[in-house]
């Protein structure tokens, strides 16, 4: 066994305190947040039961956190406010401080405003 496998071994948890195994050495049952998500559930305010470790090169290690599936709990739906107020915010990122139109595209944070308005010189040009 390698040292940084044999680091990120430790079924027992003794150790790192919960059980802990190698990246993608995760025994059936157990799935990550995004695991999760991906098959319509959720943590449901469990415990974490155990972490997988990946080294890392110069440094620490990367930990993903394992839930139980079986005691995971489906997504909530979302409600007609919620889906409101989703679509205000992306309207929000949309719309330009600048001419206070839409752009079509969420506006570039480092510029602060769409295309047009952050180049108005090229736009002319084109």
């Amino acid at each position: 066994m390698s040292g940084a496998f044999g680091k990120c071994f430790d079924p027992n948890g003794a150790r790192y305190g919960i059980p802990t195994y190698p990246w993608r050495y995760a025994p059936d049952g157990l799935a990550t947040r995004r695991q999760l998500r991906a098959r319509g559930l959720r943590p449901g305010g469990q415990p974490v039961a155990a972490q997988v470790l990946r080294p890392r090169y110069r440094r620490g290690p990367l930990i993903a956190y394992l839930y139980r599936i079986d005691h995971a709990k489906p997504v909530r739906p979302m409600t007609p406010r919620k889906w409101a107020a989703l679509a205000k915010a992306n309207l929000a990122r949309r719309t330009c401080p600048a001419c206070l139109s839409d752009a079509g595209y969420v506006i570039p944070t480092s510029l602060g405003m769409c295309v047009p308005c952050a180049y108005p010189e090229e736009q002319r040009a084109a």
